[in-house]
């Protein structure tokens, strides 16, 4: 029997089972190992769920295994928050070595998110790479690379996350960073070599389209400007409620106002921002979610890079021809990031509305990615600098967006990636004393936390220093891997 399940082979189980709410959170059934082959759990449900005393959920825990879902451990012993985490390293690795329910097989070991997130997530590993580095866990750094290689080189991408029902998005492009990284951590250059292909391959992915597409439209990932001009948004390839989150999506689309509702629920995933006012056209619900009508600023900025990478691992190969063409590549997406992105007025970067040639009147923290990764010009990122600090700095931390609106990609929740995007930001344009800050106020709201709950959270109230950080679709998760990673790295800066 095949280890391997998809989603849509139990789908009339899996919907009853999402509907009538057996588990407290839908992703317990995704995450299920069936015992039996599909054919024989599928007949044994058809046959006995219309008969008296049937009870869905014994029916469910006699034919499926929920291995994935682990209790977060209680320690007694209340280590010094480094000490915790180097014990948190070994304690969030997984191996797949063979496919399991819907878990993707992996070469290679890899450390999870935790909490309910107990598979390899794509974004999520650069930034536990970054701690990984500072606690000199070199082989772990090269094992996360090698599981993205691999998945790049089997599905033609990195999913959102290693599971079978994640392969119709990705994440944020993070692999040529985590190569940037690896090459700086071992001083070996010859990383951008070896994974050549691998870069071209998943470059390919995104610009997927690009040849086919009309002005002011938008092919896949790929979108064209009404004047003519290439940029990229997030894309799902699937237009169904996602399995993880089942009955809140199809409860959402009842009063949804646009086409597509559930496509342009799963793209706004693959930004990693699931959810934000950043995705409404009202600003307000999640009704009006529109991610496909956006090219996004921080995408195009990872691919601007990704681009950058290629030409570098070009050159480092005397493959002229290509290292000109990504190089030229990489200079016309950079002079788009600042025509399309830059808004002069705001003085800020916002998304860009592709239907109404606008740029998008929410304030996001993923204005960044441009000094981050030195797109920015040194007027531009003084702006900027001023923007993070008089409306996205608090006491507890860099806030996602200025608006409260109850979705967890917002105000007032501070999330790690965009702690280190800061400091790192700030500290390439010479505002050091701004960097300072934005690493203490985290640094000091995670300390804190842990000094009260011994945890390590998913996410921070940046406002409030007295709470744990709320909203979302489920509650607060502790482990957490991009936590433990950025906070060890901003301590060593």
């Amino acid at each position: 029997m095949s280890n391997q399940l998809y989603i849509n082979e139990i789908q009339i189980l899996f919907d009853a089972v999402q509907k009538s709410k057996i588990f407290e959170d839908q992703k317990m059934m995704t995450d299920a190992v069936p015992l039996f082959p599909i054919a024989e759990i599928n007949g044994k449900y058809e046959q006995e769920k219309d008969s008296p005393g049937f009870d869905l959920k014994d029916f469910v825990m006699a034919h499926f295994d929920f291995l994935g879902a682990r209790v977060s451990v209680q320690r007694e012993d209340h280590f010094p928050i480094g000490q915790h985490i180097e014990k948190l390293w070994d304690e969030l690795t997984r191996t797949a070595y063979e496919e399991k329910g819907t878990l993707l097989k992996l070469p290679k070991p890899y450390i999870v998110p935790g909490g309910r997130f107990n598979e390899f997530f794509y974004w999520d590993s650069y930034f536990i790479m970054l701690g990984l580095q500072v606690s000199g866990r070199v082989e772990m750094m090269e094992n996360i690379v090698e599981n993205c290689a691999y998945l790049i080189q089997n599905t033609g991408f990195v999913p959102n996350a290693s599971r079978t029902h994640f392969l119709s998005r990705s994440q944020p492009p993070y692999f040529s960073l985590m190569l940037e990284l690896l090459s700086e951590t071992k001083d070996d250059e010859t990383i951008y070599t070896k994974y050549h292909d691998i870069l071209e391959k998943e470059y390919a992915f995104w610009m997927s389209g690009e040849e086919e597409t009309e002005r002011g439209s938008g092919i896949r990932r790929v979108v064209k400007t009404q004047d003519g001009d290439i940029l990229n948004r997030y894309y799902d390839t699937e237009n169904e409620p996602r399995p993880e989150s089942y009955l809140i999506d199809i409860e959402d689309q009842e009063n949804a106002s646009g086409e597509e509702f559930y496509r342009n629920i799963r793209s706004a995933c693959e930004s990693g921002w699931d959810f934000s006012s950043r995705w409404f056209a009202d600003g307000e619900h999640i009704q009006t979610i529109e991610t496909l009508n956006l090219a996004e600023v921080d995408l195009n900025c990872l691919l601007w890079h990704l681009e950058n990478t290629l030409a570098k691992s070009s050159g480092l190969q005397n493959l002229s021809d290509k290292e000109n063409y990504f190089t030229e590549r990489a200079a016309k997406r950079r002079h788009m990031i600042n025509k399309y992105f830059w808004d002069e007025k705001t003085k800020i970067y916002r998304d860009y509305h592709i239907k109404k040639n606008t740029k998008t009147p929410s304030e996001h923290i993923a204005a960044l990615y441009p000094l981050f990764l030195g797109i920015a010009d040194q007027e531009q990122s003084q702006a900027v600098a001023e923007t993070i600090s008089e409306k996205f700095l608090y006491p507890g931390g860099l806030v996602t967006t200025t608006k409260k609106s109850g979705q967890q990609w917002d105000l007032p929740n501070a999330w790690a990636p965009y702690q280190w995007l800061g400091f790192k930001a700030m500290k390439n344009y010479g505002f050091v004393e701004l960097a300072e800050k934005i690493k203490n106020n985290w640094s000091s709201n995670v300390e804190r936390v842990y000094k009260n709950t011994g945890k390590l959270m998913e996410k921070y109230n940046a406002l409030d220093t007295e709470t744990i950080a709320g909203g979302g679709e489920y509650p607060n998760q502790d482990g957490f891997g991009w936590t433990n990673g950025v906070y060890l790295k901003l301590q060593q800066n």
